[in-house]
């Protein structure tokens, strides 16, 4: 089916030039909506309370400053008997970090085949790629076809979450996360933590007058990697045992000592935990309490709190998906779990069927020089509306 590379590279580049690191998203979205409008399509610019969304009691979590929430939708008509299909992708990106880039990360370079960029892989290029399948279908699909455009899914998921609020009358959906076009249909959930260890200062020449943190916190990363091994000693479902780490604990930030001539009397530390399917957040926040019970450590759970999610590989939607990607490939496409939390619990938690399928790269998002390949984003169209096409029939 016809979908032009050219435009879906030309529009992908505009909204990498747009930087919308989590927390300030609303100029890449009001871009989005006008590439949608030349498309055809209907776009909407929605603003959510984000009082009201803090106080749900299912609110899944914050990391980035925020003093607004915004969301696109974008609309495919259908038969009101038709079903509901629901596209989502998330437009908030991850700062470009201290590393050189060799085009700079908002530069939106089309340069050998790949749009260069923060975003450009994940996930910018794949709502682009679902915006021009919903052009091309249009009129060959069933059901109507919403596309959620959705920023804060870095920090905790709160844009989808606040669009399934808004409208959760969904009988599938897709999300185009970087997969490599496996057909994901588990995914690990994630907990961010933080922690605090006390001890008590001391010149470094009576360093025996004193008891240091940083030793403290020494024995507190070894229960800590302890557990690492302990929750993935046995891992049960047939898609995560796939993984190399199915459920990886991480330390990613220490602090500690403010002289070099003095015992230090205090570690703060921040770290995330992966959940197992099947595992509650609060299951798996009480199992890491304790694990450092008998440690000199204050625990606390702050931020992101994303629980597991999946679908049956066997669900008409999953084998839907599979077999449009399959078509696509030229090949039978995988099925697959991933060690890293998503979205796709959001649409779980509600009963609706929901897998991940989109471009390889994985190993590019929230690096530097990120970039896709245009040709990838090209067969990722076509993929989708292979889907939308399908879906009902």
């Amino acid at each position: 089916m016809a979908i032009d590379a050219d435009t879906l590279a030309s529009d992908t580049a505009a909204l990498v030039a747009i930087p919308s690191v989590t927390g300030s998203e609303l100029a890449v979205l009001e871009r989005l909506a006008e590439l949608a409008a030349g498309l055809g399509l209907d776009a909407q610019l929605h603003e959510y309370d984000l009082a009201a969304l803090r106080a749900h009691p299912d609110h899944p979590g914050e990391e980035a400053a925020r003093h607004d929430l915004f969301g696109v939708t974008v609309m495919l008509p259908g038969s009101k008997e038709g079903p509901r299909l629901a596209l989502d992708g998330h437009i908030d990106v991850v700062a470009p970090g201290g590393e050189g880039w060799r085009l700079g990360p908002w530069s939106g370079a089309v340069e050998d085949g790949y749009v260069h960029g923060r975003g450009a892989l994940d996930m910018k290029g794949a709502v682009v790629a679902a915006l021009h399948a919903m052009a091309a279908a249009r009129d060959r699909n069933r059901g109507e076809v919403v596309l959620h455009a959705v920023a804060s899914e870095e920090d905790g998921g709160l844009g989808t979450f606040a669009a399934l609020e808004r409208d959760a009358r969904f009988d599938a959906c897709l999300i185009p996360e970087p997969t490599g076009f496996d057909v994901v249909c588990a995914q690990a959930g994630a907990l961010t933590f933080s922690g605090e260890v006390r001890g008590r200062g001391a010149h470094a020449a009576m360093r025996l007058e004193g008891e240091s943190a940083i030793d403290a916190y020494v024995g507190v990363h070894a229960a800590l990697a302890e557990h690492e091994r302990s929750v993935n000693a046995d891992v049960q479902h047939p898609l995560m045992r796939d993984l190399e780490l199915p459920y990886p604990l991480s330390v990613g930030r220490i602090e500690g000592g403010e002289w070099s001539s003095s015992v230090p009397d205090r570690v703060s530390f921040e770290g995330r935990l992966g959940v197992r399917l099947g595992e509650t957040l609060e299951e798996a926040a009480d199992a890491l309490r304790a694990a450092l019970a008998g440690h000199p450590v204050e625990l606390r759970f702050t931020g992101a709190r994303f629980a597991s999610g999946q679908t049956p590989p066997d669900h008409p939607f999953a084998a839907l998906v599979r077999a449009a990607a399959s078509a696509e490939a030229g090949h039978d496409v995988a099925v697959a779990g991933v060690s890293y939390g998503a979205d796709m619990r959001l649409f779980c938690e509600r009963g609706i069927p929901c897998v991940m399928c989109g471009t390889p790269g994985m190993e590019l998002a929230h690096a530097v020089d990120e970039r896709v390949a245009v040709s990838d984003l090209a067969r990722l169209s076509r993929t989708i509306a292979r889907v939308i096409e399908g879906f009902g029939a």
